[in-house]
């Protein structure tokens, strides 16, 4: 519920505070006296846009604030918690306009954009005002009206689940689709490009070993030779090393007693022997297959020439790289037929919600129109009450499209004079009639639906009498379930509310002298002399008074 409302340098009101209560709050002064203007500054905080011919002083921001209760409100709570907005039991709202038509807006000092407001406001004050459309047309509170009296709110969000669950799935289904469609265009490519990787038929670290060997083929002879002279210097020759060094050691066998580093000496000789040894036989065995083989280096060469081909088409340099994309080609080929069996496991799981979906939403159709001849009726009758008795309802419910509400197209229609024309309730003209339908739905959910703040203004257009009593009486009972605020020019309605506020104009007050707004709460004898002169003018007769003081008790 609002709590309390703060208003600073809009249009005539200079400044005011107004502290409001739970039940039902009127609003009366006379004509011209700031009471609509009041309603004004509240869309502020509600969305609406604002231009800065409305602040009093032009050197000065404009300020609206509000603060709401919202304790146990559910949907406010959700709200705030997706908004990633502190989660309160007490919400203060404010908007703000610079001189300069700078507009910042701010839920419990968080700054939030104009979207975010509204959808919040949305939830927390429900304004009526003469020619607004509202959510009386809206066909998402058509529906919720007669989800309410069906009571199966519960199913509604048992069937957005299913219906989200099914709507995420047949988007990953289109994506799967897509995807397949863009596989299946790929494919003969991908194809190609693994056959040939797999014919080419490298092994780990070929490309380098053939590298290698490609080198040695191309000198064949030249290595031979210096094979060749390495041989003849160590074993071989006319005085090969490995002799030589076979004479030496056998002289030193011959010194060793001599000299006591003599035996290490030898000792160290003899190893030099064999490793020269091991050496020469080694060295004859490497020349054994170095051979000079022209067929094989054409077959090398060209083995490395389609590697160096792929490696340019593969932009890699190494086997790893080629073995690599080879792997990965082969993962998109696999990816590729097994995509279509996720298809279809796609699609069966689709089939199985939208199944589910169409199968709860037909019971949800099946509530709702058992729903609509009750509702007309029961509306008929409040309409009678206040002041419309040629004013008929009508509820059409047409199959349609599955959507996050159902499958049915539902439509509020209106004929306000028996005429045998039923046309959309957005299209109806008449605020007033509009204000007292809306009234008349809202009376009876009321205890069903969590509506927010209902505020009236001027509901009370074109009736007086039985009907504007009848009228106060609705707004009544609807304030027992929730805050109901009215703006009213009748003393009937202004009789049946349990707090009273009075609008009037003062004058040299402000700094700058100009009339303002002014707004004070009326006890018991104010207002009895208030709704007095609302019956019988400025200066009211001792039979207005005593009217008045019926139309409170």
């Amino acid at each position: 519920m609002l709590r309390r409302l703060f208003i600073q340098n809009y249009a005539i009101i200079e400044e005011v505070e107004i502290e409001f209560t739970a039940g039902f709050v009127v609003i009366t002064g006379e004509t011209g006296a700031g009471k609509s203007i009041l309603m004004g500054a509240l869309g502020l905080i509600l969305g609406e846009r604002a231009e800065t011919s409305v602040l009093v002083n032009k050197e000065k921001k404009l300020i609206v604030e509000g603060v709401f209760d919202c304790a146990h409100n559910k949907r406010v709570a959700s709200f705030l918690k997706e908004q990633e907005l502190e989660e309160t039991d007490s919400l203060l709202v404010r908007r703000e306009i610079s001189p300069q038509g700078k507009s910042r807006a701010f839920v419990n000092d968080t700054p939030v954009n104009l979207s975010q407001l509204q959808e919040l406001s949305s939830l927390l004050v429900d304004l009526h005002q003469q020619f607004d459309t509202l959510s009386l047309g809206q066909t998402s509170f058509q529906r919720e009206v007669l989800d309410t009296l069906a009571q199966q709110l519960d199913k509604v969000e048992e069937y957005r689940l299913l219906y989200h669950q099914w709507a995420v799935a047949k988007s990953e289904l289109t994506d799967l689709l897509a995807r397949q469609s863009r596989a299946e265009a790929e494919a003969a490519y991908v194809q190609f490009q693994f056959q040939e990787l797999e014919e080419a038929g490298f092994r780990e670290n070929e490309m380098e070993e053939l590298e290698q060997e490609v080198k040695l083929l191309s000198n064949a002879e030249s290595v031979q030779q210096f094979l060749a002279r390495t041989t003849t210097s160590l074993s071989t020759g006319e005085e090969p090393l490995v002799s030589r060094l076979k004479s030496l050691l056998n002289e030193w066998s011959s010194f060793s007693s001599f000299h006591a580093d003599f035996p290490a000496l030898a000792e160290r000789l003899r190893t030099a022997y064999v490793e020269i040894q091991e050496l020469a036989r080694d060295i004859e065995r490497v020349a054994d297959t170095v051979q000079l083989d022209p067929q094989r280096l054409e077959e090398v060469n060209n083995r490395l020439s389609l590697g160096y081909k792929l490696y340019k088409k593969h932009q890699v340099n190494t086997t790893t790289g080629l073995l690599a994309i080879q792997s990965n080609l082969a993962t998109q080929l696999s990816g590729i037929e097994h995509l279509g069996q996720t298809i279809q496991a796609q699609q069966k799981q689709v089939e199985s919600l939208e199944q589910k979906a169409i199968s709860l939403a037909a019971l949800l159709s099946k509530g709702r129109k058992k729903q609509v001849s009750s509702l007309e009726t029961k509306v008929q009758q409040l309409l009678h009450r206040v002041g419309m008795p040629a004013a008929q309802l009508k509820v059409t419910i047409e199959p349609g499209s599955m959507g996050a509400e159902g499958m049915d197209q539902i439509e509020f229609l209106f004929d306000a004079n028996r005429s045998g024309q039923f046309s959309p309730l957005r299209k109806v003209a008449s605020g007033g009639e509009r204000s007292r339908l809306m009234l008349c739905i809202k009376s009876l959910v009321a205890e069903s639906m969590q509506l927010p703040t209902l505020i009236f203004d001027e509901i009370d257009t074109g009736i007086a009498g039985e009907a504007a009593r009848q009228v106060g009486l609705l707004l009544k009972e609807l304030a027992q379930h929730r805050q109901v605020v009215c703006i009213t020019h009748q003393p009937q309605i202004a009789g049946k509310a349990h707090t009273h506020f009075f609008v009037f104009k003062q004058a040299g007050l402000s700094t700058t002298g100009a009339v303002q707004t002014g707004l004070r709460l009326l006890g018991p004898a104010d207002r009895v002399e208030i709704i007095a002169q609302m019956i019988g003018g400025e200066h009211p007769t001792p039979a207005a008074l005593a009217n008045a003081r019926e139309l409170l008790s």
